[in-house]
């Protein structure tokens, strides 16, 4: 194997070692399950042959673009969760109005309700005293 690679297979093997120690001490910790319900040594298989398939000097371009795409995704998932949350508060704004101009009318028909039933009581009042 020629020196002047970029990275060399022991390097390479060296850092996927690593990567998976390190992913599944993060699992253990967080107690989360493991990926995909994929063993280590199956995410250590797929990243090898990720590796001989792409190669070296192209899995970390495929792994930025991955990482933008994500990030993206993320960004997208935040604005949803954005506009959810002003339209609930706008929802919940518009039914505070309904029940406040529900409880103005209903004060207002009582009041209405009062006046006429005292005018009915004046007028009664009147002829209950003739007979």
């Amino acid at each position: 194997m020629p020196r002047n690679e970029k990275y060399s297979w022991q390097f390479l093997l060296t850092t996927l070692f690593f990567a998976r120690f390190i992913f599944l001490y993060l699992c253990h910790m967080t107690s989360l399950p493991l990926f995909l319900g994929m063993s280590g040594g199956e995410i250590a298989f797929v990243l090898f042959a990720a590796l001989l398939l792409f190669g070296a000097d192209k899995i970390p371009d495929i792994a930025r673009e991955l990482g933008k795409g994500i990030k993206s995704i993320r960004h997208a998932t935040n604005d949803i969760k954005s506009e959810i949350t002003k339209s609930s508060e706008k929802s919940s704004e518009m039914k505070e109005d309904a029940s406040k101009g529900i409880q103005n009318s209903t004060k207002e028909l009582k009041e209405e309700v009062t006046k006429v039933k005292e005018d009915i009581e004046k007028i009664t009042g009147a002829i209950k005293r003739k007979f």
